[in-house]
């Protein structure tokens, strides 16, 4: 499983909210929720993450085996 755990982690570490995301840099609402959800979302999505926040994919996104999911 794909989680965006570490996205709001680099998002704080870099001065970005999402309301700054949604705003300022124009991002989906929809997309965002999906992120939230640790939903699909495409490629295009992790990129434009990636330069926004000047940062590698790593700090985005993390895989996890199914038989490592966390407890909701």
């Amino acid at each position: 499983m794909i989680r965006y755990d570490p996205l709001w982690e680099t998002m704080r570490n870099r001065g970005i909210s999402q309301y700054k995301l949604l705003k300022d840099y124009h991002f989906s609402a929809g997309q965002l929720s999906r992120l939230r959800k640790n939903e699909n979302v495409s490629t295009y999505t992790l990129n434009t993450l990636c330069r926004i926040l000047d940062c590698s994919i790593e700090e985005v996104a993390v895989y996890l085996p199914d038989n490592a999911e966390p407890a909701d």
